[in-house]
């Protein structure tokens, strides 16, 4: 048996003595059987080496709580890990966290009376990493142990420095354990406890499997990043520097630019500090330039490019040249397959490449497995670096590999939209599965056709714009197919291809009309058409003029439309093209209802539908059907116009077109108000709504919210229907449909009419009044006139209500309208009466009854 007796002295506040029964010594490696540590009466100052945490610290609150929660005393007693390893890219503030978290866990009584173990790992440093040995040697020196008596090999300093941890914990000093950036398991697991009582907190840049809680720590969000910069500001200035409270805007910009990493934000507070009458605009606009961007978020030793340079050196080979061309993508995130053509290799090789970016958090994984995005920071980092790299990597071969997969994919999926490209592809199972990859990677294609063209790829730009035109179409993406065909438009001048840029300019006027955006459509169809027929081309030219009148019909330019669109249904009849006919009666038809010549309009949209059902179209035929039943509730033929418009939807259905279903459920819900079927109706109006909200279609949605409101009305639910016709102005408003908004500020007077609130009724009116006034409507400017009327007499203002039921009254008379010329005969004899004026109240009312019995109307 061997005894050894030791007396620490190197700083400890009392002496250490080890007592070991049963051991043997090996030089200064103590090996044996049974181990008493004796501990010094008093915390030595070694622990309680915990670094000031800032007085600048926000939006980490709720983090803060999770890892306190684990670090409560009694937490073993339920098996929850002592543990918490926090993980996260460089400067997203984890040393920060674990500080500010020790600090509150360290003036909990009773937590931790056995003070605080800190140590920073360096583990992305290479000239200062620490290995985990030397590491142990400053721990067991802070726990009071004499240094010749530290064991020389990593096993057995692990051994002691849990051995006299678990000796604290039992003598009722537990200690908090904190270990700094450690870059790896290797690095990390020798220091942690495992005593079952002894708390750590482990911070790493990689997602580190050590039997730990994890904690992955993101970035800030906009209000917490110009928190922090006004609380970086106020330390370093004091109170009186108001930049943030001044330019709200421009600190928000600050924010965005510097993504919310806290690092950034800290170093932006710095610069700002510096100069402290430098406005926050000046460093907001340094910071627009991404070239530069970099280079400008330092100070002094505080660089957010040399903390990313500690992550991309501690990369392999592989891994970083991965990650240099990463950068290559367009958009803002990319799936596996994406990378693995741009890497040019196996998929599962390139997606365990990508998990261990994850892990090093140089790449987030993004909302669905098998994508994958960068933080704004770390792109511009790591495109920098790809350019350094750039041969080595061969960067442009990659690139060009990333966009010939993006152009040859997005073809394939189109010809499971668009029966014209052919055979569907085998490359996706179905329709769904196409639309599912034409979703997911919408951004990225669309950046693809604007990037393409810079590096010398503009057939792949065009060749893409022209296999996404279909989809864009159908899923009502309008701004990407603006921007997609504006670019395809370039590249046709560009090359002086005279037929590509007629299709060209004839896409973007759909893509403008879709917007609602009529008088640029108007402007690209007209040149599209000039085009066209300078080729000869008669076919192209019916085919823009079509789509012209269709833009003139969207600014009310009536007369123009039906001219358009009748000079495009002649040329197709002449070429033969049946098809495009039916198409341009179905245009026709929709301007001659807006100038309500309903019966022209019912002869043009039936003999598209015979020509549809003639060429086997049904779905086409469905839309002919829905309009022939819209004009039949503009003549009041209610039963007739339900019919028709269930027919449609019933195709529709078939056809799995929901976004035409909605259409017919909007138009079927006006012929039931119409019958008095409202509750149908107000069941027809909310599904519609819905499914265009689904489809992202705000300006429809508007129209059904607007039909919704007015069924509501009819069952007396008059606070759901102010709601539903608030929304429908409101979108109308946003979308720059001001003919939509006079029609839901109209609709909407009545039910706060009803409700009692007379003043905001009249408004409504008298605001819907004036804007169809200032579009020329004659015949809307006189309904909303004679709702006012009748809002006016309600609110007892008889003379205002005599002055605008007479105005209303000439419009009528002028429109042709004898329902509603009835109907204003009658409210005006209602206010001539309350203003005494019998004889002309008696006029009126014989006059109102006389046209009501001709009509077969009444009020």
């Amino acid at each position: 048996m061997a005894e050894a007796n030791a007396i620490g002295r190197d700083g400890a506040c009392g002496a250490a003595s080890n007592t070991i029964n049963g051991g043997v010594f090996f030089h200064a490696v103590i090996q044996g059987r049974d181990i008493t540590v004796q501990l010094p009466p008093q915390v030595t100052p070694a622990l309680s080496a915990l670094p000031p945490a800032s007085g600048t610290f926000t939006g980490r609150e709720k983090q803060v709580e999770r890892l306190l929660e684990g670090l409560a005393p009694g937490r073993e007693q339920r098996k929850a890990p002592l543990l918490a390893a926090v993980a996260g890219m460089a400067g997203v503030g984890k040393t920060e966290l674990v500080v500010q978290t020790a600090t509150r866990a360290l003036k909990e009584p009773g937590w931790f009376p056995g003070g605080v173990l800190f140590v920073d790992m360096f583990g992305y440093d290479r000239e200062r990493r620490l290995p985990p040995d030397h590491a142990l040697d400053g721990l067991l020196r802070a726990l009071g142990m004499p240094g010749e008596h530290i064991p020389d090999g990593l096993q057995d300093r692990t051994r002691l420095y849990r051995s006299v941890l678990s000796a604290f914990a039992e003598q009722g000093r537990r200690i908090l354990v904190v270990i700094d950036n450690a870059s790896d398991e290797e690095q990390a697991r020798p220091l942690l406890p495992t005593d079952g009582t002894t708390a750590a907190l482990l911070t790493s840049r990689h997602t580190l499997d050590v039997d730990a809680r994890l904690h992955d720590l993101d970035v800030l969000d906009v209000r917490s990043s110009t928190e922090l910069l006004n609380q970086a500001l106020h330390n370093a200035l004091g109170p009186g520097d108001t930049r943030v409270q001044d330019e709200p805007e421009h600190a928000k910009a600050i924010a965005r630019l510097c993504a919310g990493l806290p690092l950034a934000l800290r170093i932006a507070a710095a610069l700002l500090a510096d100069a402290p009458k430098r406005p926050l605009v000046s460093l907001a606009l340094a910071l627009e330039a991404e070239h530069r961007r970099l280079d400008r978020l330092r100070r002094e030793e505080r660089a957010v490019r040399a903390a990313f340079d500690l992550s991309h050196q501690h990369l392999g080979h592989q891994q970083a040249r991965l990650f240099r061309l990463l950068s290559l993508n367009p958009g803002d995130d990319l799936s596996t397959e994406s990378a693995a053509n741009l890497a040019d290799d196996d998929l599962y090789e390139v997606e365990g490449l990508l998990q261990d970016l994850a892990r090093a958090h140089l790449l987030e994984p993004a909302h669905v497995w098998g994508r994958w995005r960068f933080h704004d920071l770390v792109r511009l980092y790591a495109d920098e670096k790809g350019r350094l790299h750039a041969d080595s990597d061969e960067r442009n071969v990659a690139r060009s590999r990333l966009f010939a997969y993006y152009q040859t994919t997005a073809e394939a999926a189109s010809t499971h939209l668009d029966t014209r490209r052919g055979t569907p592809s085998a490359c996706f199972p179905d329709r769904d599965g196409a639309l599912a990859w034409l979703d997911a990677e919408r951004p990225n294609l669309v950046a693809t056709v604007t990037a393409a063209p810079r590096f010398g790829l503009q057939k792949t730009s065009f060749d893409l714009a022209d296999a996404l035109t279909r989809y864009l179409h159908d899923c009502y993406a309008f701004d990407d197919w603006v921007t997609v065909t504006t670019t395809a438009l370039a590249i046709c001048r560009e090359f002086d291809d005279r037929c590509g840029e007629a299709v060209a300019l004839n896409q973007l006027g759909l893509a403008f009309a879709g917007l609602r955006r009529f008088g640029e459509a108007i402007d690209a169809h007209d040149k599209a058409a000039i085009v066209y027929r300078g080729l000869g081309d008669r076919d192209g030219e019916a085919g823009a003029l079509t789509n012209l009148g269709s833009a003139l019909t969207g600014l009310r330019r009536f007369d123009d439309a039906i001219t358009a669109h009748t000079r495009a249904v002649t040329i197709f009849h002449e070429t033969g093209d049946g098809q495009k006919e039916g198409h341009a009666l179905s245009n026709l038809g929709s301007a001659l209802t807006g100038l309500r010549r309903f019966d022209d309009a019912l002869i043009a949209y039936t003999q598209a539908a015979t020509i549809f059902n003639k060429n086997g179209n049904r779905r086409d035929a469905a839309h002919a059907l829905n309009n022939v039943g819209g004009v039949l509730t503009e003549l009041r033929q209610f039963e007739k116009a339900v019919e028709y418009h269930a027919a449609a939807a019933t195709i529709f259905r078939t056809h799995g077109d929901r976004h035409s279903e909605a259409l017919a459920f909007n138009n079927l819900g006006r012929a039931l108000v119409g019958l008095r079927r409202f509750d149908q109706a107000i069941n027809a109006h909310a599904k519609a709504a819905e499914i265009y909200g689904e489809a992202g279609d705000r300006h429809r949605e508007g129209v059904a919210l607007n039909n919704h409101g007015l069924a509501l009305v009819e069952v007396g639910r008059f606070g759901e229907a102010i709601d539903a016709h608030t929304q429908a102005a409101a979108i109308f408003r946003e979308t720059s449909d001001r003919h939509g908004e006079s029609q839901a500020l109209n609709n909407l007077g009545r039910p706060l009419g009803e409700m009692g609130r007379l003043s905001e009724a009249i408004d409504a009116h008298t605001r819907a009044a004036a804007i169809y006034c200032d579009l020329g409507d004659r015949h809307r400017e006189g309904l909303a006139l004679h709702n006012l009327g009748a809002t006016l007499s309600k609110a007892g203002r008889f003379k205002e209500a005599i002055d605008v039921q007479t105005k209303a009254l000439t419009i009528f008379r002028e429109t042709g309208d004898r329902h509603l010329e009835g109907l204003a005969l009658h409210n005006l004899s209602n206010a001539l009466l309350a203003r005494g004026q019998f004889k002309k109240a008696i006029h009126a009312r014989t006059k109102a009854l006389t046209i009501f019995r001709e009509t077969g109307n009444h009020p």
